[in-house]
């Protein structure tokens, strides 16, 4: 049996950072007129995430990936006033039907802009990766409490329980993250190359300007730095 991995409580540091995958420089030019659609099908360019303020942009793998789910599940806790102090937009954006936004949000608590790219047009045209590559240096996420067998249990358990019974998006797809805003700037962008390589979250809040630490090891306490 895989081993469980146990929930992770320590903050990410300057070393850390340091150590992590370097930021990627891409066009964001190139995907901006690429449809979104929210939880009602209404769509939206996708850059109208981020023409008017700075914008923290979560891609997801599958919506019934085990460990996206738990990522989501610690985005959720990010207190609205935090973002709002650092007048950031946080957006999550899977790749499956907009049928499944509303089902996910109400499984993780997540609070927040949700959209989808059923089209995985700003997926593909960005290089983010199909399949997943594990390496020896990597960083596993400090945001996946399930270990490997169980949580792949899970997955297998919701979607045969799910009223919509499809993958809810391509199951190779790897997701990834980008701060990007006001205008087409891009402040950093993140490819994840395997289901565990998700940016800590109080790396991308801080990189996006937020002035706050969250504790994710329970509930989402506040230690001002």
């Amino acid at each position: 049996m895989a081993e469980t991995v146990s929930p992770v409580t320590r903050q990410v540091t300057k070393e850390d950072q340091e150590t992590w995958t370097p930021s990627i420089d891409i066009r964001i030019e190139d995907v901006e007129d690429c449809l979104l659609y929210d939880r009602h099908g209404v769509s939206i360019p996708f850059k109208k995430l981020y023409q008017d303020r700075k914008s923290v942009i979560i891609f997801v793998r599958n919506f019934l990936c085990y460990s996206c789910k738990e990522y989501v599940e610690d985005l959720s806790k990010i207190p609205r006033e935090a973002l709002e102090d650092a007048d950031i937009r946080l957006v999550v954006i899977g790749q499956s039907a907009y049928t499944h936004i509303e089902s996910f949000c109400s499984l993780t608590g997540y609070p927040y802009d949700m959209y989808v790219d059923p089209a995985r047009c700003i997926y593909q045209k960005l290089g983010m990766k199909r399949e997943e590559t594990f390496t020896d240096s990597a960083h596993p996420s400090p945001h996946v409490k399930s270990g490997l067998l169980m949580g792949q249990m899970k997955s297998i358990w919701r979607a045969m329980t799910s009223p919509l019974f499809d993958l809810q998006g391509d199951l190779h797809q790897q997701g990834g993250a980008i701060i990007a805003g006001p205008g087409s700037r891009v402040h950093f962008a993140h490819f994840d190359t395997n289901r565990l390589d998700h940016m800590p979250i109080n790396w991308l809040l801080q990189l996006a300007g937020v002035q706050q630490t969250l504790d994710f090891s329970d509930k989402p306490n506040i230690i001002h730095v």
